[in-house]
């Protein structure tokens, strides 16, 4: 009997496994073979073997380090506003409000956008001319930056586009989150003379935490492979002002053809995001 079940298990099971060998597993185990060789694309038995060479170059390459930095500070830029502004949204509509419905379509709706809409209509709107941001900040007497082509403001205008964009997903999880938390609790907390802020970080942030260390880890996973935003939007300029991981990674494989070496690229990209994903969950396992 045991055996019978065991079978119908992997009977069941086999179909995913197909899936995820063919699609996860292979390209996953076949991007670090080509990470160890110089590949050729064409030819790809005629590949060069060198082992750790494409890691050592990278190790050395300062544009990869600029790369690196560039994605840093829009995690930063983007992670905490996305988390926070979420959050803060979630409990707002949660309260009995006029128009709560409406406000929960409005602050999604921008999550169901492609990346290369959202790109467009920012551009429009950091446009120098005729953008409106421009036009506002020249109301003012101010002359006003052009965005994406400035080193200094490139970077925090597609964070911007980002955070208008991505709003959405943290707001619904916080959302569904906060009002999983039972009412009694608030009950027994005011008959304490917990209100407010007491209130908030005994029982809301306790109670939400798994849904917060969620959109945390899934924001910098996110924000750590940002490309379609910086692809439309500056093209990774002026210079490498916005160059991400993704970006240097897509132009060593597409723009120079060195797969071996974008092969290796995303392995470290892969480490990193792991990386990150175990430090929040050991931050937020120490934190309890």
């Amino acid at each position: 009997m045991r055996n019978r079940e065991a079978l119908e298990g992997v009977l069941f099971a086999l179909p995913y496994l197909l899936v995820f060998s063919v699609f996860l597993l292979y390209p996953l185990l076949k991007g670090l073979y080509m990470s160890l060789h110089d590949w050729n694309a064409i030819y790809p038995s005629q590949s060069e073997f060198v082992l750790f060479e494409n890691y050592v170059r990278m190790m050395n390459d300062p544009l990869f380090w600029n790369a690196l930095w560039n994605t840093v500070y829009f995690v930063a830029l983007t992670v905490p506003p996305l988390v926070v502004l979420g959050l803060v949204l979630a409990l707002g509509v949660n309260r009995q409000l006029k128009g709560r419905r409406f406000l929960r379509m409005v602050f999604f709706s921008p999550y169901v956008l492609t990346v290369a809409v959202v790109a467009l209509i920012w551009i429009e709107l950091y446009a120098p001319s005729y953008g409106v941001f421009n036009y506002y900040i020249g109301q003012l007497g101010i002359s006003p930056p052009n965005w994406l082509n400035s080193a200094t403001f490139g970077m925090p205008a597609v964070a911007l586009a980002t955070i208008w964009w991505t709003l959405g997903f943290n707001f619904v999880i916080l959302l569904s989150a906060r009002q999983g938390i039972p009412e009694r609790l608030y009950e027994a907390a005011r008959l304490d003379g917990a209100y407010g802020w007491r209130a908030f970080r005994d029982i809301t942030l306790p109670q939400m935490k798994p849904a917060l260390l969620f959109v945390t880890v899934v924001q910098f996973i996110a924000s750590f492979q940002i490309f379609g935003q910086v692809f439309i939007m500056t093209g990774g300029g002026p210079g490498n002002a916005t160059d991400t991981i993704v970006m240097y990674l897509y132009k060593a494989a597409f723009n120079q053809h060195e797969f071996g070496y974008a092969a290796a690229v995303g392995y470290f990209l892969f480490v990193a995001l792991i990386a990150v994903s175990m430090a929040n969950y050991k931050l937020a396992g120490d934190s309890a």
